[in-house]
């Protein structure tokens, strides 16, 4: 089974934050895939307990090559984003979640840039873990949410991609 998983924290409290731009990106793109054999969920469990519901999903090798994983990004710019394949955690706490519960890292990640950049491109990230978390745990302004928009259009044509032409295709079009 085709599986793509946007990561996030349930409640509406988090609605429009930034640490929830996986269920986000993955609220706007679902329609676009109806009568495909692909699910979608958005785990019902808190962002450091993903493993617990994707692993239910998740029963073998095959069911690991087809998991997609799509998540906030403090590393990337607004409006880029990055696929990949058998990383590690990079620090994100719920993608840390699945791959233990997973017992691997055999999987592909769409992750979705969050940061703020200068008007010469460069990345504005907060600094300090409690400014980390106050940014990630902030609702997005009205103009990062029209760019997620414009993301997830960009996100649901690397679905397609990746699960018609495979994930080295996705990469070379989309990183």
């Amino acid at each position: 089974m085709k599986l793509v998983v946007g990561l996030g924290n349930p409640g509406e409290e988090y609605e429009n934050t930034r640490h929830n731009t996986g269920r986000i990106i993955v609220g706007s793109v679902e329609k676009k895939f109806e009568g495909k054999k692909i699910k979608f969920i958005t785990p019902d469990t808190f962002m450091n307990n993903s493993g617990k519901a994707v692993v239910f999903f998740v029963k073998s090798k095959k069911d690991l090559k087809d998991l997609v994983v799509i998540y906030d990004d403090i590393d990337l710019p607004m409006g880029r984003i990055k696929i990949s394949f058998d990383r590690s955690a990079g620090g994100h706490n719920g993608l840390g979640s699945i791959i233990k519960s997973l017992k691997s890292q055999e999987f592909i990640r769409i992750r979705i840039g969050i940061c703020p950049t200068t008007p010469s491109g460069k990345l504005r990230k907060p600094k300090g873990n409690k400014a980390v978390l106050n940014f990630l745990l902030g609702e997005f302004k009205d103009k990062e949410l029209s760019e997620l928009k414009k993301i997830s259009k960009k996100v649901a044509e690397a679905i397609e991609v990746i699960f018609s032409e495979g994930k080295e295709k996705a990469m070379s079009l989309y990183n």
